[in-house]
């Protein structure tokens, strides 16, 4: 009788995600745009009337569409997610010593971003059935290492003021939001959403990006809906949106021709002509989340018959975009994660694991962390397959 480490069978799964994504393509890759509206005809617009930098009528139409389908009172379009991150901690006061509470899980930008301001990241742990933030451990680890004065929350150990706390929506997935904005009630954290991955994700039938007092989203080439490069600041305090948008657009004061700035400001202004892209990509995004969740369902279905394998699925009360539709070796398995890794590229199957934890990266290996018993085990068992919308 085989014992449990060499019972399960790569080749089987391989041949599970080719039955999936029934192509005949040689290359898979892991998640390619689609084109397939009136983006042509939009961009083309911008190159004939000349209107392809900072200024054009398509910036506004992507932020007025964009807020109408997230639900939030104001959106406003910005160069890439990181940038929407690094201006979201300014919004809600992240100054420089100040400690950010992200996940060790997370890309690294939710990381960087924190940096940019002179604060200090400090790494938690995720929970299995969401791959995002575990709020009720987050509760228990704070009443040990937090007070909470009038100042604000202030880590015991460091002295250091913990001014946020920065949840992302692991590949679309959304995170105990309740019990975060609970966390964020009892210890005084403002809360910002990382929602690069979760366009079309709703948690309890409001979309994310509606809990946090801001929140970043991501157009990359990569995500469910592309500007090429891109991203978006969501708020549903007007006040600060106005404010996103004076910062993110050099802080210039409005004059027919003089140049007036009234505060530091930073030049991370969508382009028109990447906002064009944005506007036919966000006609056709209903259409792709019903191919997305579609895909997965199959997915979902096929590895259920596969041993030492879990496909990742929503959680209760979630709706996911399922942006990376992930798969979970059994932990006794872990170790043939990169053979598996390997046999999937040699079969022209664009799969990759999920990122190096924050800490593990010489730069942020000092910096504060809880114990991330579930994250390492996560990263060292997580693989992400084809999830492109063509598939």
């Amino acid at each position: 009788m085989k014992n449990a480490a060499e019972s399960i069978n790569l080749n089987e799964i391989v041949e599970t995600i080719r039955s999936v994504i029934e192509t005949d393509s040689a290359i898979v890759p892991l998640h390619e745009p689609l084109f397939a509206g009136n983006e042509w005809q939009y961009v083309k617009e911008c190159i004939d009337t000349r209107w392809v930098s900072s200024v054009g009528k398509y910036v506004d139409l992507f932020e007025e569409k964009l807020a109408e389908f997230t639900g939030v009172k104001r959106a406003v379009a910005v160069v890439n997610g990181t940038a929407a991150l690094h201006i979201c901690l300014k919004l809600v006061g992240v100054e420089q010593g100040d400690e950010v509470l992200m996940p060790a899980l997370t890309f690294i930008a939710t990381a960087n971003a924190v940096s940019y301001c002179g604060a200090v990241p400090h790494f938690i742990d995720s929970e299995m059935n969401t791959l995002g933030v575990d709020a009720k451990k987050l509760r228990r680890y704070l009443s040990e290492i937090a007070e909470v004065k009038a100042e604000g929350c202030f880590n015991k150990k460091t002295g250091r003021r913990i001014k946020a706390v920065v949840p992302m929506h692991t590949f679309g997935h959304p995170v105990d939001l309740e019990g975060l904005v609970a966390v964020c009630e009892e210890f005084s954290l403002e809360l910002i959403e990382d929602a690069a991955e979760s366009l079309g994700s709703y948690y309890k039938g409001k979309h994310t990006g509606n809990w946090g007092r801001v929140t970043a989203l991501s157009f990359n080439g990569n995500k469910v809906i592309t500007t090429g490069g891109g991203g978006a600041i969501l708020t549903n305090d007007p006040e600060l949106g106005r404010l996103a948008k004076h910062l993110t657009t050099q802080a210039k004061l409005p004059h027919q021709w003089e140049f007036r700035h009234d505060m530091v400001g930073y030049n991370y202004r969508l382009p028109n002509i990447n906002a064009a892209l944005g506007c036919a990509q966000l006609e056709t995004l209903p259409q792709f989340l019903a191919k997305k969740r579609n895909l997965a369902a199959r997915y979902q279905a096929a590895f259920a018959k596969i041993s030492g394998v879990t496909f990742v699925s929503e959680s209760e009360h979630c709706t996911s975009n399922y942006w990376l539709n992930a798969i979970l070796l059994q932990t006794e398995f872990s170790a043939k994660r990169d053979a598996l890794l390997t046999l999937a590229h040699e079969r022209g199957i664009m799969a990759r694991p999920a990122w190096d934890l924050m800490y593990t990266l010489p730069m942020f290996s000092s910096f504060p962390r809880m114990d991330c018993p579930v994250a390492e085990r996560i990263a060292a068992s997580l693989i992400n397959i084809p999830s492109s919308v063509n598939l």
